[in-house]
C-alpha cells in the first residue's frame, strides 16, 4: 500500500483538488464544478471578511445541506476564521448554548430558525438570514495559513454535561480527508451521497475526503430511509456512509437496482451488530464494507479491511493512516492480547482539546494523547474489537459486562429489530440489567426471553425487558443512550 502524503495544507486548498470542470458538488438542482467550487469558496470567504470579521473569529451556520453549508468549512478556512456548524435538528436552547460557548461573531441560518431565537440567545453574534446572504464581489485567493491554526469547532455531546466544542486545525481536517480517501480507495469517478449531518465529523468528512480524491459529493437531506434509496439510484452513488440506526433502516428497504452502483459502504458512530453486517453483505455483495471506529476528539481510529469482514464481522480493524493506537490497563501499562483495556490515541489526527474548557481538556487530553474512555480488546490477530464505553459497562456482582454482548444476543433472536442494554442500581447486585428493545412483530416476548436464557449466562440475564416502538437517536443519527437512560430513570 502506498503511504499517503503526510504533509498538511490549509483546508481551503481542497477546492482545487479535482479537475476544473469535473463535478465537485451537487445539491438539489445545483451542480458545481471544481472551478465553480473554488470560485464560490473565494467569494464566500471575501463576503465573510466584508462583515468586519477578524482572523480567528467564529462563524456559525445553522441550516441543512445547502450549497453554502457545504462550502462554508473551506470558505471560513480561507478567510482565517473558525467555522462552527450547528446541527439543523437542534432546537433554540441548544443552538443558543453553542453560540454563547463558542463566542460566535456571525450566525447564518434559515429565516425560520432565526425566528426561534431571541436577542439574548444570539449572545454577541450578528444574525444573517440564509435567504439574504450575499458573498463578496471579489474572490479571495487560496490561503497560506499555518496548517496548525484552528479552523473548526465541532460540538459533541458526552454522557454528562452540555455539548463541548472540539477544536480542530487545518491539519486535523486535511489529514483526516487524506487518510479516509486513501484507505477507502476513493477515486475521481466516485460519487459520495452525503446524508450524515455536516456538524458531525464523520458527516463533514464525506465532503472533504471526496474532494481530496477529486470526486463528486452530493449533499442530501432525507426525511425517510426510502429517500436515500431513491437518491442512490438517481445519482448512481458509489460511496455511502451510515451510522448503525441508519443502516438498520436502510437494510429494511427494497433496493432493487438502486444499489447496483454502490461499491464502498462505511459504518462508524457505533458498533454494527454482526446480524446487520451479514444483512448488508447479502444486500450489496459487490460493495466493500468498511467497519470503522472513531471519536470526534481523534477523528477516526481504525478500519477493518473489507476482505476480512466476512471472517471477522465483530472487529473494527486496525489503525488508519496517521492514527497511532494503544490499548492500556487502568495503570497505563500495555494490555496483553485478548485483555480489555482503554483505547488511547496519538498522532496528527488528535484534536487540540475542548474550546474554553481547560478542565475537561486536561482530563481527556494528556501528553499529546487522547484517552477515549472506550473499552476494546486487541486480539492475537492484531484486530481491535469494541466492547463499549467505560461509563456504559455494566457491573453485576463484580462481573464487567459489555452492553454490546447482550444487545447482539437479543438481535440474533429474531424477535427484535433494535436493542439497547443498561445497568441500573441494585442493592444486592451493584447493578442489574435492563434491556430496551424494538419488536420485530407480534408475540415475540417469550421468544426473546427463551433465546436469552439459552444464549447468556445467569449474570447476563436482563432483570427487565422494556418494549418500545423505536429507540431515540441524537442529532447525528446515533443511538442516544443518555436520553434513553434518562427515560428509564
Amino acid at each position: 500500500m502506498i503511504t499517503p502524503d503526510p504533509r498538511p495544507y490549509p483546508l481551503d486548498h481542497l477546492a482545487r483538488r479535482g479537475e476544473g470542470e469535473g463535478a465537485a458538488l451537487i445539491v438539489g438542482e445545483q451542480r458545481l464544478t471544481y472551478s465553480d467550487l473554488d470560485d464560490l469558496v473565494g467569494k464566500t470567504a471575501a463576503g465573510l471578511l466584508a462583515r468586519d470579521l477578524r482572523q480567528g473569529d467564529r462563524v456559525a451556520t445553522w441550516m441543512g445541506k445547502t450549497v453554502l453549508a457545504c462550502v462554508m468549512p473551506l470558505a471560513a478556512a480561507r478567510a482565517g476564521l473558525v467555522h462552527v456548524p450547528i446541527n439543523p435538528v437542534l432546537k433554540r436552547s441548544q443552538a443558543a448554548h453553542i453560540l454563547a460557548d463558542s463566542g460566535a461573531r456571525l450566525l447564518v441560518a434559515n429565516r425560520l430558525r432565526l425566528d426561534t431565537l431571541a436577542d439574548p440567545d444570539l449572545s454577541d453574534a450578528t444574525a444573517v438570514a440564509l435567504e439574504d446572504w450575499r458573498g463578496g464581489d471579489d474572490k479571495l485567493q487560496p490561503s497560506a495559513h499555518d496548517p496548525n491554526d484552528l479552523t473548526a469547532l465541532l460540538y459533541t455531546s458526552g454522557s454528562t454535561g452540555r455539548p463541548k466544542g472540539v477544536m480542530l486545525s487545518h491539519a486535523n481536517l486535511w489529514l483526516g480527508a487524506v487518510s479516509v480517501a486513501h484507505y477507502l480507495g476513493l477515486k475521481p469517478d466516485d460519487r459520495t451521497l452525503a446524508v450524515l449531518p455536516l456538524a458531525f465529523d464523520y458527516g463533514q468528512n464525506q465532503l472533504l475526503s471526496a474532494w481530496y480524491a477529486g470526486g463528486n459529493a452530493i449533499g442530501f437531506d432525507y426525511l425517510l430511509p426510502r429517500d436515500v434509496v431513491r437518491a442512490a439510484g438517481r445519482h448512481d452513488v458509489t460511496v455511502l456512509a451510515g451510522v448503525p440506526p441508519l443502516w438498520l433502516q436502510l437494510a429494511g428497504q427494497q433496493w432493487g437496482d438502486a444499489g447496483r452502483s454502490l461499491r464502498t459502504l462505511t459504518n462508524s458512530g457505533g458498533h454494527l451488530p454482526e446480524l446487520m453486517v451479514r444483512r448488508l453483505r447479502e444486500l450489496f455483495p459487490k460493495a466493500r464494507l468498511h467497519l470503522m471506529y472513531g471519536l470526534t476528539e481523534a477523528f477516526r481510529s481504525s478500519s477493518l479491511d473489507p476482505a476480512l469482514v466476512d471472517e471477522h464481522p465483530d472487529s473494527v480493524g486496525t489503525a488508519i493512516p496517521f492514527a497511532n493506537l494503544r490499548v492500556v490497563r487502568p495503570d497505563g501499562t500495555a494490555a496483553a492480547a485478548g485483555e480489555e483495556g482503554e483505547l488511547v490515541h496519538s498522532g496528527p489526527l488528535v484534536a487540540q482539546g475542548y474550546w474554553n474548557d481547560p478542565n475537561r481538556t486536561a482530563q481527556r487530553f494528556r501528553n499529546g494523547e487522547v484517552w477515549s474512555g472506550d473499552t476494546v480488546v486487541q486480539g492475537e490477530d492484531g484486530l481491535l474489537r469494541f466492547r463499549g464505553r467505560d461509563d456504559a459497562m455494566i457491573k453485576v456482582s463484580g462481573n464487567r459486562i459489555s452492553p454490546t454482548e447482550i444487545e447482539e444476543a437479543a438481535l440474533t433472536s429474531g424477535a427484535v429489530s433494535d436493542a439497547a442494554a443498561f445497568g441500573v442500581p441494585d442493592e444486592r447486585l451493584g447493578q442489574a440489567i435492563v434491556l430496551v428493545v424494538v419488536t420485530a412483530g407480534e408475540g415475540k416476548d417469550e421468544m426473546l426471553s427463551a433465546h436469552l436464557r439459552r444464549e447468556l449466562p445467569p449474570h447476563m440475564q436482563p432483570r427487565e425487558i422494556i418494549w418500545k416502538d423505536a429507540l431515540p437517536t441524537g442529532p447525528n443519527g446515533k443511538l442516544d443512550r443518555t436520553a434513553l437512560k434518562a427515560e428509564l430513570a
